[in-house]
């Protein structure tokens, strides 16, 4: 039996570009002998549901480092994202570093190539009992196949571990209106696995609340 629970009551609630409703999905799994990550300041992030604009030119006096880290890209995506709701399109995209960005707000989670978003999709987040932290976050350890030993055995397949105490990116539930996690970021399976595919340890992930990310802006 999995650690989806359904929420029946508090006052949690959230909006998703515009879908309301609180999301309950996953627990959490602890990576052995992984060392906690320093909570650094958070940084924007856009929900991906913006239309994409017009590649800027390099802004003058910036290095080809920081570049590689600028928004050069946001993803045509037509309305907001709904549950179980999710984006891929790497073709042409020249290699770069990965970022990835979650708005807490959005229930969104972008995938950044070089500055380009390559995917975006919406997620099932903690609640405030057992919120999804704020901060930037390297990726500490993957795990393929990966079971929560504290709920359950409850599935938590391509797991990307942020956090010594167990906070990941994971896929094996359903995404849907009216659950949550237990502080995890959990998405559908055919988007996590792609991200899976190509984040290493030490990708950076930035998770912020509310707000946005603009063309030209510096990712971390």
């Amino acid at each position: 039996m999995d650690a989806i629970i359904k929420w029946v009551g508090g006052a949690t609630a959230a909006v998703l570009l515009g879908f309301t409703g609180a999301a309950f999905a996953t627990g959490q799994f602890s990576p052995k002998e992984q060392p906690a990550p320093s909570l650094e300041q958070a940084i924007p992030a856009e929900p991906a549901a913006l239309v994409q604009a017009r590649k800027p030119a390099a802004a003058p006096g910036i290095a080809p480092a920081e570049q590689a880290f600028t928004v050069k890209r946001i993803l045509p995506i037509d309305g907001p994202i709904k549950y179980g709701e999710w984006h891929w399109d790497d073709a042409g995209v020249p290699d770069g570093p990965l970022v990835i960005t979650v708005d807490l707000d959005a229930r969104v989670l972008s995938v950044f190539k070089g500055g380009y978003e390559i995917g975006a999709a919406a997620v099932l987040l903690g609640t405030d009992e057992y919120p999804t932290p704020l901060g930037t976050f390297p990726i500490l350890a993957k795990q393929r196949h990966n079971k929560s030993e504290k709920y359950g055995n409850a599935p938590m397949p391509w797991s990307m571990f942020l956090t010594s105490d167990g906070v990941a990116i994971h896929g094996g539930h359903v995404v849907e209106n009216g659950y949550a996690s237990h502080g995890c970021i959990s998405g559908p399976d055919g988007f996590i696995e792609k991200i899976f595919a190509i984040a290493k340890p030490g990708d950076k992930v930035v998770i912020t609340r509310g707000e946005m990310m603009k063309l030209g802006q510096k990712i971390v």
